[in-house]
């Protein structure tokens, strides 16, 4: 169902100028969103960011702009189940997914959709999820892109000092039983509820805020805890990138940018696949906390040196 789509816009993140957002379907036919941006003077190439998990694309409006300066189009997406695309519960605040695949197929429409608008060359851009996701893609065979930077991608989950074995097969057998569409133990994870500085995604905490204004300016883009079926998609994900060949395969340069002090995922598995790419590479920002991309303007300045060192060989300015 093609045709424009809404952004929440407040005093503390206006949308960027020279943009809008648009709905597209997904390849089973879902509602998804996007949004496009252009830069002022000529596009050296385009960049597709993928937000990671419960990310409206809101929230990367300062990211969106960073890239405006640099001349890239920009493309930002909602995932399904997540902003204001397709949520497959009755319950919008479950963080729910069914395996991998329709997410893979929802990003190949998102190509296809989009495509005639992006100037070559592109750049993917993905952070938490959307790096897994992003990987996942490009180890699928997807050539068109000429670089891809990463932050904080999820390449293998932080089970919190708990044995990640078991923690999977708990996961995997519970998505198939009549429990996939519930909180993982009951936790709901209130998305209204700030809770800076214990959630340590962050050290910056007018960026951790600006979410939640957002969310309040527009509660349909919130989203709370994870469920069961979210939870095996996550661990089933991570498994695939651990075993497939077509990591091996990716022949684009692929920096990945971790944080060191991620409570999220685990930074050993970033660095065994960034050693697995051709032409990856891994750097670390060491005082980092997980959400790189809202960090404090020294953490942030380190990423968008990492970017602009990748991008620039293939997208001179």
């Amino acid at each position: 169902m093609p045709g424009k789509a809404p952004l929440v816009s407040i005093p503390e993140a206006p949308i960027p100028d020279h943009g809008e957002a648009e709905w597209f379907s997904g390849a089973d036919g879902a509602t998804l969103r996007a949004a496009l941006f252009s830069p002022q003077g000529k596009a050296r190439g385009s960049v597709v960011v993928s937000p990671g998990r419960s990310e409206p694309i809101e929230k990367y409006f300062e990211v969106v702009q960073d890239l405006l300066d640099r001349d890239f189009v920009v493309l930002v997406h909602d995932w399904r189940g997540q902003g204001l695309s397709h949520r497959a519960l009755s319950d919008r605040l479950k963080g729910h997914a069914d395996g991998f695949k329709p997410f893979l197929s929802d990003y190949q429409a998102l190509l296809a959709a989009f495509e005639a608008r992006l100037p070559k060359p592109w750049i993917a851009l993905g952070h938490s999820m959307g790096g897994c996701l992003t990987t996942l893609v490009l180890a699928h065979g997807e050539t068109r892109f000429a670089a891809a930077v990463l932050s904080a991608p999820m390449l293998g989950l932080n089970t919190g000092g708990k044995p990640a074995g078991p923690a999977r097969a708990l996961a995997w057998v519970m998505a198939r039983s009549r429990y996939k569409g519930e909180y993982v133990l009951g936790d709901a994870g209130d998305p209204f509820v700030q809770t800076f500085p214990k959630d340590a995604l962050t050290h910056d905490a007018a960026r951790y805020a600006r979410l939640h204004a957002q969310m309040k300016a527009n509660p349909d883009i919130a989203l709370g805890g994870i469920t069961w079926g979210w939870t095996d998609f996550a661990f089933s994900a991570c498994a695939w990138l651990r075993r497939a060949k077509g990591v091996e395969a990716i022949a684009i340069p692929v920096t990945i940018v971790g944080a060191g002090q991620d409570s999220r995922v685990l930074v050993a598995d970033e660095k065994s696949i960034a050693g697995r790419i051709p032409r990856g590479r891994y750097l670390e920002i060491s005082d980092a906390f997980h959400e790189i991309l809202i960090e404090t303007d020294d953490r942030r300045a380190v990423f968008w040196k990492a970017f602009d060192e990748t991008v620039d060989a293939v997208a001179p300015r």
